[in-house]
């Protein structure tokens, strides 16, 4: 859908930024780092204790740079390809071309590769040399690294970290071979191009990297290393893309957005690991000091996760499978502070304890725990998946934070309602305040979540959770009708980043069109302009629920001055502070589109859409939404929206849909392989009236 010639995945300069914070990153599921960077990091392999705990620092084998010393005029370029996952450095001169491609293999988790080409010019028989400098060594602050036997010509080291997260917790193993990378490399004068490929296999038992490292050895071998992961990438893509006629920086936000969102999310089918969720700063970030200590927060939950979900369940399933594994550790949080049931951690690692090194934020941010029974309610909505709540855990959890958020209510005599105290809102200027609208909506939900899932299993419902949900206080202010943030919140108090506009999304809080907008116009102007870049994401998505498309896409444009150039790295904040490579604000921007300009809306029975698209954005396409099983294609035109079930549900039983307009009532069957298309309107999917629920 280009409106040129330009790939807009494709992100190519021909110098790399001064700062190297914002070089590309190649990461997958498991293994992950920033190009040219000494250290990689493995997904769940933290060393230190509690809010020390920091992802454990592996030397990387694969921090290499190509130089070619006294060539003449050669020109140098950078690249990073969204599409395959792949980034590429180029030297070309009169007489060759030298090529370097380095990625995170992304079916084979446990491997990162790199490859050095030579290509001659047909008139040139010299020899042609590629230096190559590498700082590799074999050592880390985190690891007691010790030297193995040599396996396959690869250098074998292996230890623990050295901190346990928890006294007497596990100590992570990392088992570690690499090709050895010589000083220099050269393609001799009979020979037209020669490619040489470079392994680094990663994993906690010996048995599983020499496993991976010979899979690797074997492709190597066939031709087909590189190739098999740029098929996983074309299949990846395949199942999910957001594509538009429209600016091309926008499209190009998009890509890059997707390109660093899906690389940390795992492939289909048996992980042959245990997935420990995804960090503001993705896999490639993480060390000590360095963004958030790649701790899990609610940006996992809320801002990521309903991207993730609509294109991919089964990675959605996984994040939920991490918060089940670290309910134990919510648990004894909760126990701690003096609750029952299951507080989740503001920061989260490997145990679902508490690793936030500032105590205040643990102690009072507390919507976090909400935040993650939200995803595990709209997944249940998307998939109707009852094997994770009946079987895997789930319905532990659900009824676990239920708990909590009785627990941590107290009756107000004077109101009549039940207050929450001391808090910290997601707006972090304020804390300790009693009644944080967000925090108090979404315990709500959660307590109505809990309820429906209880019905729908036939298990008894406790009356405290269907009391507490009623009664809980949400402040309104009916005079101004708008929402304050808290108990006693002034207007014009400065707030540090979106609070009380999430309550018309994601949380779908009811109120009415002319609230809605005072809670936009009131809390607008006075949120800081250079906060978390998520924060406009959720303006624009509110200004198009009021059908404001170009109010929306002020909102959504000041999310640019987070992106930085060449290879579309967020920051945090637009000064250039904060986490790197900032995935929560890219999980923001891309709901922005796949649920403000689409006007998706995950409910108990449906999803909805009510489109709303800018001036400048003609026709919008949305492949791979994830509905029942079904996969859907959505074609969204200003008159026209067209949707096609790509795919049918993989296991019975089949879940048949048909889409249904909510101004007329009518009814369109979808069926796979044929398109219905229709006057652009609201509407929703759901299954078939025959089979509805």
């Amino acid at each position: 859908m280009a409106d040129g010639k330009e790939d807009p995945a494709v992100f190519t300069s021909a110098s790399l930024p001064s700062d190297p914070r914002l070089l590309a990153t190649v990461t997958n599921a498991y293994l992950g780092t920033r190009v040219y960077r000494d250290i990689l990091h493995v997904n769940g392999m933290y060393n230190g204790a509690v809010g020390d705990t920091h992802r454990a620092d592996i030397p990387s084998p694969v921090n290499v740079r190509m130089t070619v010393p006294g060539a003449d005029s050669l020109a140098e370029t950078f690249t990073l390809n969204a599409r395959t996952g792949t980034f590429s450095h180029v030297l070309r001169s009169t007489d060759f071309t030298a090529t370097h491609q380095l990625y995170a293999h992304h079916s084979l988790v446990h491997l990162m590769a790199f490859s050095i080409s030579i290509r001659r010019s047909a008139h040139t028989t010299q020899p042609i040399a590629v230096q190559l400098q590498t700082p590799f060594v074999p050592k880390s602050q985190d690891l007691d690294l010790a030297p193995g036997p040599d396996f396959q010509g690869a250098h074998y080291v292996y230890g623990r970290t050295l901190v346990p997260e928890v006294e007497g917790g596990p100590r992570p193993t990392v088992h570690m071979l690499w090709t050895p990378v010589p000083e220099a490399l050269t393609l001799r004068g009979e020979e037209p191009e020669r490619s040489w490929e470079f392994l680094t296999a990663v994993a906690e038992s010996e048995e599983e990297a020499k496993r991976s490292y010979s899979e690797g050895l074997a492709l190597i071998a066939a031709g087909s290393l590189h190739s098999s992961h740029v098929h996983a990438w074309a299949m990846l893509w395949r199942g999910c893309c957001i594509d538009l006629d429209g600016p091309l920086p926008l499209r190009q936000a998009l890509y890059g957005c997707l390109y660093y969102l899906l690389s940390a999310l795992p492939p289909p089918g048996n992980l042959g690991f245990l997935f420990h969720g995804i960090s503001p700063g993705g896999l490639s970030n993480g060390t000590q000091g360095e963004c958030y200590w790649g701790h899990v927060f609610w940006d996992q939950d809320t801002w990521m996760f309903p991207n993730i979900l609509l294109f991919y369940p089964e990675a959605a399933r996984a994040i939920l499978e991490y918060r089940i594994r670290t309910l134990e550790g919510a648990l004894r949080n909760a126990e701690e502070q003096g609750y029952k049931g299951a507080k989740f951690p503001w920061e989260s690692a490997a145990t679902g304890r508490e690793v936030c090194p500032e105590e205040i934020y643990g102690a009072q941010e507390i919507h976090v725990t909400g935040d993650v029974l939200m995803a595990f309610e709209q997944y249940y909505c998307t998939t109707q998946d009852q094997k994770l709540f009946r079987e895997d855990g789930g319905w532990k959890l659900v009824g676990a934070v239920a708990q909590y958020w009785c627990s941590r209510m107290v009756w107000s005599e004077e109101e009549q309602c039940y207050h929450i105290k001391g808090v910290m809102p997601p707006d972090e200027y304020h804390y300790r305040v009693d009644n944080s609208v967000y925090t108090n909506a979404v315990a709500q939900r959660s307590l109505n979540f809990a309820a429906d899932v209880a019905r729908d299993f036939l298990i008894p419902v406790p009356e405290e959770w269907v009391d507490c949900a009623k009664k809980v206080k949400v402040p309104f202010d009916a005079e101004k009708k708008y929402h304050p943030e808290y108990d006693g919140y002034s207007p014009g108090e400065p707030v540090k980043q979106a609070d009380v506009v999430l309550l018309g999304f994601p949380l779908m809080h009811p109120m009415s069109a002319e609230v809605r907008r005072n809670d936009l116009e009131m809390y607008e102007p006075v949120t800081e302009l250079d906060g978390p870049a998520m924060t406009w994401s959720m303006f624009a998505v509110g200004w198009l629920e009021l059908k404001e498309a170009q109010r929306a896409q002020s909102q959504l444009n000041k999310c640019f001055s987070n992106i930085t150039e060449p290879f579309k790295v967020w920051v945090e904040n637009s000064d250039g502070s904060g986490a790197v490579n900032f995935l929560t604000g890219m999980g923001g921007f891309l709901q922005a589109v796949l649920f403000g300009y689409t006007g998706f809306r995950i409910t108990k029975t449906s999803l909805r859409f009510d489109p709303v698209l800018p001036d400048d954005i003609n026709k919008l396409k949305v492949t791979g939404v994830s509905y029942f099983g079904n996969k859907l294609k959505f074609t969204i035109t200003k008159e026209e929206i067209r949707i096609k079930v790509t795919e049918p549900p993989r296991a019975p039983p089949a879940s048949p849909l048909e889409a249904v307009l909510e101004g007329s009532g009518q009814r369109f069957p979808l069926r796979e392989g044929q398109s219905v298309s229709f006057a652009a309107a609201a509407g929703w999917i759901q299954r078939s009236s025959t089979q509805a629920f």
